[in-house]
């Protein structure tokens, strides 16, 4: 089985790889009232199911995994460890165990982002979103961001690209509808209408990653090779078509047209693939 890199390399060996000597250091009780939430939490989103689980297991054995915290003016900021303070919140709980590190910005962001992708608690549009936080406001570079979080640097970039995609793709991203290289493929497309369609076509017709990334690849290059072959304006009604025709055989379809009719050509990348656009034809006609 392969291993999932987002728990081998840098990230596999914890919080402690970050903080010198944080394994030699006893938690302290603190209260829960005096604990701030952390401004740099990367995730947006917390599954609501999840955390009445949580809260229902602190009731019952405590807190079992300390958090960590910052001490500030005043009480104390929350560094890592946002779930499980929500949950003891949820459970009543008055104070919770906590490590106490004196951490900066760059290091508060970036703990917590470490924290939860160690438990791929983030999807990928918070990550991307978190890593445009360390480079827009703490002016790190992609390379520093990668060694930060245990990532190599085109996985930094790759993840970065996802904040080109129009809202919907991003939406949908968040919503598992799509995966992170669905959206990366979509989001190559230079505008956000063209990237909708497409996100629609994907989600309906349940198409691979790679067949995404071909029908991408095919939408990037249709209007300049349409430009070559017919330097006059289309037809709307043909475009139109040729569009329709493309969603429905989930490939590239060029619609060409004379002065004594036309030609259909439809592109097909494997053997499998063919099979597919064959089947889709003969059933229309059945």
């Amino acid at each position: 089985m392969t291993a999932d890199p987002r728990t081998t390399g840098g990230l596999g060996r914890g919080l402690a790889s970050l903080i010198p000597d944080l394994a030699d250091d006893r938690p302290r009780e603190i209260a829960v009232s005096e604990i701030r939430r952390n401004p740099y939490q990367p995730r947006h989103r917390f599954d609501e199911e999840a955390l009445i689980g949580l809260a229902a297991s602190i009731a019952e054995h405590g807190v079992l995994q300390p958090i960590l915290v910052t001490q500030v003016p005043g009480g104390f900021e929350l560094v890592a460890g946002e779930r499980r303070l929500r949950a003891a919140e949820m459970a009543g709980v008055e104070r919770i165990p906590a490590m106490i590190r004196s951490v900066d910005q760059h290091d508060q962001l970036a703990l917590a982002l470490v924290e939860n992708l160690q438990r791929a608690d983030l999807n990928a549009m918070d990550e991307a979103r978190a890593f445009r936080r360390l480079s827009d406001e703490f002016g790190m570079t992609q390379d520093e961001i990668a060694a930060k979080v245990g990532r190599s640097r085109p996985a930094i970039t790759n993840t970065l690209r996802l904040l080109d995609a129009s809202p919907a793709v991003q939406a949908a991203i968040e919503d598992g509808r799509i995966s992170e290289g669905h959206g990366r493929a979509i989001a190559s497309l230079a505008t956000h209408p063209e990237q909708d369609e497409l996100l629609r076509v994907a989600v309906e017709r349940g198409l691979s990653v790679r067949r995404t990334e071909a029908l991408a690849r095919d939408r990037r290059t249709a209007a300049p090779r349409g430009a070559q072959q017919d330097p006059t304006e289309r037809d709307p009604e043909l475009e139109r078509l040729e569009s329709g025709l493309r969603s429905t055989l989930g490939t590239k379809v060029t619609v060409t047209s004379g002065p004594r009719g036309g030609r259909i050509t439809i592109e097909y990348y494997s053997a499998e693939d063919l099979t597919r656009i064959y089947e889709r034809l003969a059933g229309a006609e059945q």
